[in-house]
């Protein structure tokens, strides 16, 4: 009880009391201290403010404490409060508080000793929505499927082997994930989600934006989203990971944009470090925002910007995984990623339809200091979640794609729980089915977990390639010394399994063309399976 008290005090710093008879004079900003110094919390003593799980999280993959886990100075919070401001919040990763104050009380608080700088966070009354975000739009109907254990959420999980990964026991037990959304309407009473509450597997939930503890109101696009993952109602829908420990946080206003959610986004993530997340999905990206709050340009988009960039990098450096949409802007005049997928420590997601082609409208790469993005795809179009009614329907969006990554990701790490956070996201890369040849689209492409849950990891750097994706050009296998030891058998298969082709492939020889042309395949993921008496291996390709 000690630890949770501190934690609520840290987190949330003063309760808030809204504002009457407020304008738009009275704003928010960002309070940056100069220091931590005299402060009664120290590196010796960090269960004052971080939870056990969160002190394993980090002694599990060898990350040492540092000044910036400390809280804030209370004596500096406590400075503010004696100038007569409203403290919202206080952040020990940017050693700052968000404050609410008219202009002439911030000049004010500017002047202090122990005050560094500010940064405006405007969340003014707003009708006009001039910002873009990952926000997905919901269609629902009514659908009639065979029953099956997945049922018509079958296909998005099986793009990335989640049923092989279930049947070796592996649904994310032991491991906790945090949603950051615009709201979870319906949660607690949809039956697909009973199962959170009667198993225990809800930790905790707040709402950073109205600053309370339920988050059961808003958009529905959070219930939505943590559908792809926890909705358990086999012969329905079943999402990737459903027996993960979950943290539901609402961070987004769907209502408005401003640089103030970017901060609830860091405030949330920081709860989730010292509650013990292992891994926090965010359906959210930010690029413009609603006047006067400033709106970041392309340039800006380089891993160290923006405030929700630089907070997600440092979620990663707690030893959490970070896995963020891309964005929806891909058929837009923006195209790029969104903030904060151009972390270079988190994993970024886009989106492909069921026959694993692109969707348009998956934002791309690169970053704006040229780095790969995004990192994966998943299926992002056409996929089936559940509405705050409880209702199945189909939506698209990567925002969809992401959260079904991160339960995938969540049952890999319960299947290798020795791997580090920056391994995990390596892995992840090197399964997908573009891994020797990534590109600004789909990055290092659709990852595929059976070898991983059948050991054979190794695999993946075994020194064999298969052109990927495929167009026009012929389909080549390139070997190295160890593999062109033996002669090969190559069999290619559809993705339903259909054999199409079969090879005899000669020893020696490094370089191997395939005898079937491209142009006889439907667009879609192939596999390519090679074998010798030693050794088999599955390679995948995309079909354009």
């Amino acid at each position: 009880m000690r630890f949770l008290t501190l934690l609520i005090w840290f987190l949330l710093s003063a309760l808030y009391t809204k504002a009457q008879g407020s304008t738009a004079a009275v704003q928010k900003h960002l309070i940056y201290f100069t220091d931590k110094n005299d402060s009664p919390y120290t590196l010796e003593q960090p269960a004052l403010y971080l939870s056990a799980k969160a002190l394993e999280r980090r002694s599990k993959q060898g990350i040492a404490l540092s000044v910036r886990d400390l809280p804030v100075n209370p004596a500096y919070v406590s400075g503010l409060k004696a100038a007569g401001v409203n403290v919202l919040y206080t952040s020990r990763w940017f050693n700052a508080a968000v404050v609410q104050c008219l202009p002439e009380k911030l000049v004010e608080l500017q002047a202090l000793a122990f005050v560094k700088g500010s940064q405006q966070l405007n969340r003014l009354p707003a009708n006009t929505k001039k910002g873009t975000q990952s926000i997905d739009s919901l269609k629902l109907g009514s659908v009639t499927f065979d029953a099956s254990y997945f049922g018509p959420s079958f296909h998005q999980s099986n793009m990335l082997g989640i049923p092989e990964l279930h049947a070796a026991g592996f649904q994310g037990e032991g491991i906790t994930i945090a949603v950051f959304d615009a709201g979870f309407p319906g949660v607690n009473s949809i039956s697909a989600f009973s199962h959170l509450y009667q198993n225990g597997l809800l930790k905790g939930t707040y709402d950073f934006v109205g600053n309370k503890a339920s988050v059961y109101g808003h958009s529905q696009h959070g219930t939505s989203v943590l559908s792809t993952m926890a909705a358990y109602e086999p012969g329905r829908i079943v999402g990737t990971a459903p027996k993960a420990n979950y943290y539901l946080f609402r961070t987004e206003d769907a209502a408005t944009e401003h640089n103030i959610e970017e901060v609830n986004w860091l405030l949330a993530a920081e709860y989730a470090d010292s509650a013990g997340v292992d891994v926090i999905n965010s359906s959210l990206g930010y690029t413009l925002f609603d006047a006067p709050s400033y709106s970041y340009t392309y340039s800006e988009l380089n891993g160290n910007t923006t405030i929700i960039t630089r907070a997600a990098d440092l979620a990663a450096a707690t030893g959490m995984l970070v896995v963020t949409s891309a964005g929806n802007e891909g058929n837009k005049a923006w195209r790029y990623i969104s903030a904060p997928a151009d972390a270079d420590s988190v994993l970024t997601v886009g989106a492909v339809d069921s026959l694993a082609v692109p969707a348009l409208f998956s934002s791309v790469g690169p970053t704006a200091d040229q780095r790969l993005k995004p990192d994966v795809v998943a299926m992002g179009q056409q996929v089936y979640v559940l509405s705050s009614s409880g209702a199945l329907g189909r939506s698209s969006g990567t925002s969809f794609s992401g959260p079904i990554m991160a339960g995938m990701v969540a049952c890999v790490w319960q299947a290798r729980p020795k791997l580090t956070n920056m391994q995990l996201l390596e892995l992840v890369r090197q399964l997908g089915s573009n891994y020797h040849n990534p590109n600004n689209t789909i990055g290092y492409g659709i990852p595929s977990y059976t070898r991983l849950v059948t050991g054979l990891e190794e695999e993946m750097a075994a020194g064999i390639s298969i052109t990927n994706p495929v167009a026009t050009a012929p389909i080549v296998i390139r070997m190295d010394g160890k593999w062109q030891q033996e002669p090969a058998l190559v069999k290619l298969y559809d993705a339903s399994g259909k054999l199409l082709h079969s090879q005899q492939l000669a020893a020696q020889q490094a370089v191997h063309t395939l005898g079937i042309k491209p142009s006889r395949l439907k667009k879609g993921l192939y596999l390519c399976q090679v074998s010798t008496n030693s050794k088999t291996v599955t390679l995948r390709f995309i079909r354009l």
